[in-house]
């Protein structure tokens, strides 16, 4: 078997495999970079609270109209958005952290999901929840993806600037006059519209993964903002081309098979990323010992 059979012969032949790479490259044109904004204001934890959150509404959705992409891209919607304004809503009029309520929610939400799956389909239709599927990338999900990866760039390069300076330096951008509350809502809605957009392909559990993996290995290589957000969007393209060819010729979900490739490149990247990689670190330790 050659190259071209190996590599670029399951796209040639296959139209789920080239809807389920175009819908790979939208995600890591729009996904990725939204990951990396979550990493600058430590919001790694609530990314992975929101897709775990998007499962009951989606469940709701399939429960009412069965896998009807409109009825679950809704549901899951709603139920993003739901649980983010409620985490907020008991973190300002009690004692405990954002963070904490998230976890609440998101265990309380993926139990929910979880058991309205069960109740009203079969495991098939569980696993494709959770897990996604190649073969649920049809022309109908390709234009969900391509159309919220096209809002998602242009509203980050409507709102880079003040999204930037909010996630550096609030209080700055507050003392300013600046409307912090209301980027970081925008920005809130940005992550529930692509893990809803991702769900398709990745599943509701594995579509954080995508948004946040690519990210958190960028900020091992480089630490500009711009050669961070090329190099998230590079790894994520990179790790989803991957992980599509790996579940095809292993025959697994492709959400996992995506996610595990973006798994073994942040652990290649924790020891030769030249920005704060273990090798790099300790070679250049060493270099200033020898002076």
């Amino acid at each position: 078997m050659n190259i071209y059979e190996l590599i670029v012969s399951p796209f040639v032949e296959f139209d789920f495999m080239r809807y389920a790479l175009a819908s790979v490259v939208f995600l890591a044109l729009s996904a990725a970079p939204v990951g990396v904004f979550l990493v600058m204001r430590r919001m790694s934890l609530v990314g992975d609270a929101l897709s775990h959150a998007v499962l009951p509404g989606a469940a709701i959705g399939y429960m009412f109209a069965g896998l009807s992409l409109p009825a679950m891209s809704l549901g899951g919607f709603a139920a993003g958005m739901l649980m983010a304004l409620l985490a907020g809503l008991v973190s300002r009029f009690t004692n405990l952290k954002e963070d904490a309520n998230f976890a609440a929610f998101y265990l309380s939400s993926l139990a929910v999901g979880v058991v309205l799956v069960s109740k009203s389909g079969s495991s098939v239709d569980l696993l494709h929840l959770l897990f996604g599927s190649v073969l649920a990338v049809d022309l109908p999900a390709l234009q969900l993806v391509a159309v919220v990866a096209s809002l998602t760039i242009v509203t980050l390069a409507v709102i880079y600037r003040p999204l930037l300076l909010e996630s550096i330096d609030p209080l700055f951008l507050k003392a300013v006059g600046g409307k912090g509350g209301f980027w970081h809502i925008l920005f809130l809605i940005l992550v529930v519209m692509n893990l809803v957009a991702g769900f398709q392909a990745l599943g509701t559990l594995m579509s954080v993964g995508l948004m946040m993996l690519p990210a958190i290995t960028a900020r091992l290589w480089a630490r500009s903002m711009g050669v961070l957000l090329l190099l998230t969007v590079g790894f994520a393209l990179l790790c989803g081309f991957g992980g599509l060819l790996f579940s095809y010729y292993i025959e697994i979900p492709s959400g996992p098979a995506i996610i595990l490739w973006c798994g073994v490149a942040y652990l290649l990247s924790v020891v030769f990323g030249w920005e704060s990689g273990l090798l790099p670190k300790w070679l250049r330790r060493l270099r200033h010992h020898k002076v």
